[in-house]
Parts: structure tokens; sequence; C-alpha cells
């Protein structure tokens, strides 16, 4: 398990982070405990290792236009690996499809979508996803209102989990 490879203070930089990738290193070195130069080593470890991906800023999609988010189940003819393949770079063309995830059980993927308005995701939804090669299925949730977005991991939870096996 990687998180046994980094120590408290990695996973106080990655928790720091997360939880607000704007702040200067000097910030984040003073909320973990260590100096400046020796934080932005470990940061530059860590996004080299690819523990740290990226920085995002979160924008709210319903104030930009973006009213409707749809979650669709998708369902393929056949999952070998190199239909799973070509639909997954098929995702990753499409801008209305936001996050592409391939499941155990009863879909295959699900796909978490954001559209302007309802037609459009309608022509997406008739004109793309349907008409894709392999698709044998998809059944569509139109979301009402969202309860919990959190991004990331539940540091909290790791630092638990550390101490109990240490």
């Amino acid at each position: 398990m990687v998180a046994t490879r980094l120590d408290e203070i990695d996973r106080k930089i990655l928790a720091e982070l997360q939880a607000d990738g704007r702040m200067t290193n000097v910030e984040l070195a003073k909320r973990v405990g260590i100096s400046a130069p020796p934080c932005l080593r470990r940061v530059r470890t860590l996004e080299d290792s690819g523990l740290i991906r990226g920085y995002h800023a979160e924008v709210n999609a319903r104030e930009l236009g973006f009213e409707v988010q749809v979650f669709a189940s998708v369902g393929l003819e056949s999952q070998a690996e190199a239909e799973l393949s070509a639909f997954e770079e098929r995702c990753r063309e499409w801008p209305l499809v936001r996050e592409c995830h391939m499941l155990n059980g009863e879909v295959d993927f699900i796909l978490k979508c954001v559209a302007p308005d309802l037609s459009s995701f309608q022509q997406f939804l008739t004109g793309e996803l349907l008409t894709t090669p392999n698709v044998a299925s998809v059944k569509t949730s139109l979301v009402i209102r969202g309860a919990k977005d959190e991004p990331g991991v539940p540091f909290d939870v790791l630092e638990e989990r550390m101490n109990r096996t240490a």
C-alpha cells in the first residue's frame, strides 16, 4: 500500500493541498511544521510520483450555464478489452462527459454528464452515445440536486488506519 510509504508529513502535505491547492509553499510548510525548502522538495516528489495529479479550480457549473447534470448507465454488447478501451477513448472525446467509470455489476460504465439544457443532453444522447458502436443499452438519471460533492480522499480515515496498524 502506497500510504505506508508516506510519512506523517507527506500525508499532512497531501491533506492540506487537497483542502486548498492555492496556498503558498511557505504557508503549507508552516501548516505541516517544516521549513519551506524541504516542503517544496516533498511536494515535487509527490507530484513526480503521481500522488498529486494536478491542481484545479472548482467551478460552479450551474452558475456558468450548465443547468443539467445526468448520470448515464451504459451497457456494452461486448466486454472484450479492445471494446472497453475503445469506449473509454470515445468518452474522453465527448466534452459533455465529465467522468467515466467502468463498473462491475449490471452495467459496464457510469458516465457523469453536464449540459447547458435538456435538449443539448438529448442531442448528445441520441446523436452520439446511443449510436456508438458496441453500446447495447443506456439508462439515464437526471440529477435533481446534490447533497455532497467532496473531492479527493478522507485523510482523517487514512490517519486513523495508519495509527491502528502502527
